[in-house]
């Protein structure tokens, strides 16, 4: 993204292309409020309205009328960038917004950069990193469970946990550093015992804020489930049934599905991203080859493999491979078609199953009841709370946890403080990373270059 100039003046479109019944303009910076009073025509300049006020009139550029609007003005501090903010609420549709932001970008604005917005609001101390990453989690949420986790960040529910485990690592480093400066001194600053305890409060911190991570990234990326098994097992059918709609096409000639075919489900707030896959069998033509291929591709990284198997039909050879294939997966198996004559004992295998059938919608519901249970690995989802959903935090959380444990480890050995102030600094300075008190160029280029532009 590289440097940010604070004198330009930015403009995007902020709201998604095509039709609808308002599209907004979205102007920040020093300029705004000159650029809205050339091209805005109506009771009131605003450049002379006070904040928070929504004013109706046109904007006309070189004696065109361009749309009848309405616009808001939004005064610095108090705006989401902290900046002067002129939002112009036109009719929807890409050719008024068009013309209005061409006529914002001749008047002496530039076009915004993604993210740029946000970016400024992290610059201009409005937000924190970790709550600018949660206003992209916000648009990008996959279930009402993410985005209200994603909503709690932005109100700043995780930062207030990290600035508090912050505070404790400042406190115990200052005096583990007084203990180097005055090592004279007869009283002593801080105890083996203290900053042992001390150390162990920060460690449990940091450990509970991970405690539940893997369930943190399925919220908010979606816990992937391969429905594999051979040709003709009933797997397109058991995608329509939990879908609860015709998807793929079900026939009774084996090999119909020839590709993954992907679809979204939602389950008490725990996004699902369901892959009905090509049956796994030996095959000689291309395009059924490269079909196989990508199913196995999806078995080896799915966080769920539900494995059907047909009770109506003697288990095979190519049975007895799937089940080889997934035997180390979080498996699932599903005995499907339990309304035909049962052709062997279920019993003989891995007690991990449901029994289901597909065609008639038989334990479905028991099976989602399963599929919730594998990927939440009995913990149990409460929306209050602080939630770890981003790969970074969790990168960065990770590392002040190994730090810490390293410090206890020094001071349990006897080590001089000097040692365990120096890993306790490494700690805090991820937990200043995550926060974005201690970031680069390059990490910041990378976060907000995912947004799209106009936020």
């Amino acid at each position: 993204m590289g440097k940010i100039d604070f004198q330009d003046t930015i403009a995007a479109i902020s709201t998604p292309p095509g039709e609808g019944g308002i599209g907004i303009v979205r102007i920040s910076g020093p300029r705004a409020l000159e650029i809205a009073d050339r091209l805005f025509k109506g009771k009131v300049k605003p450049s002379l309205s006070p904040t928070y006020t929504v004013h109706y009139g046109h904007i006309v550029h070189h004696g065109e009328t361009l749309d009848e609007v309405i616009i808001t003005v939004m005064r610095k501090p108090k705006s989401y960038t902290r900046e002067d903010v002129v939002e112009i609420n036109c009719h929807g549709g890409i050719v008024p917004l068009r013309k209005v932001l061409e006529a914002v970008l001749s008047s002496g604005a530039r076009m915004a950069k993604p993210g740029e917005f946000t970016l400024r609001a992290f610059l201009n101390g409005r937000i924190d990193l970790a709550q600018a990453e949660a206003v992209l989690d916000i648009i990008r949420a996959k279930s009402e469970l993410s985005l209200k986790i994603a909503s709690s960040q932005l109100e700043g529910n995780l930062s207030r946990s990290i600035r508090r485990i912050k505070e404790n690592l400042l406190h115990l480093i200052a005096s583990l550093e007084a203990s180097l400066d005055f090592p004279e001194e007869e009283i002593e600053i801080i105890s083996r015992e203290e900053t042992l305890n001390k150390i162990k409060t920060v460690r449990e911190a940091i450990a509970s804020l991970l405690k539940n991570e893997s369930t943190g990234r399925v919220i908010r990326e979606g816990a992937l489930v391969t429905i594999a098994g051979k040709p003709n097992v009933g797997k397109s059918t058991l995608l329509n049934q939990l879908l609860g709609k015709d998807r793929a096409i079900v026939t009774e000639v084996p090999g119909t599905t020839r590709d993954a075919l992907e679809e979204w489900l939602t389950l008490e707030g725990v996004p699902f991203r369901l892959v009905d896959t090509a049956g796994i069998r030996k095959v000689k033509e291309a395009v059924e080859k490269e079909g196989v291929k990508r199913s196995e591709k999806y078995l080896e990284s799915a966080d769920i493999v539900l494995l059907v198997l047909d009770i109506s039909r003697p288990l095979n050879g190519e049975d007895e491979k799937i089940l080889e294939k997934s035997r180390d997966k979080n498996r699932l198996l599903v005995i499907n078609k339990i309304d035909l004559q049962r052709k062997w004992d279920p019993s003989t295998l891995a007690p991990e199953k449901v029994e289901i059938s597909a065609l008639q919608g038989k334990g479905i519901e028991e099976l989602k009841k399963k599929m919730l249970e594998k990927i939440l690995q009995g913990e149990v989802l409460q929306s209050e709370g602080v939630l770890v959903t981003n790969l970074r935090h969790v990168e960065l959380l990770k590392n002040a946890l190994s730090q810490t444990e390293k410090a206890e480890a020094a001071a349990k050995a006897g080590l001089s403080e000097e040692f365990v102030s120096r890993d306790l600094q490494e700690a805090l300075s991820a937990l200043k990373s995550l926060l974005g008190e201690e970031v680069g160029e390059e990490i910041l280029d990378n976060i907000f270059s995912r947004f799209c532009i106009g936020k």
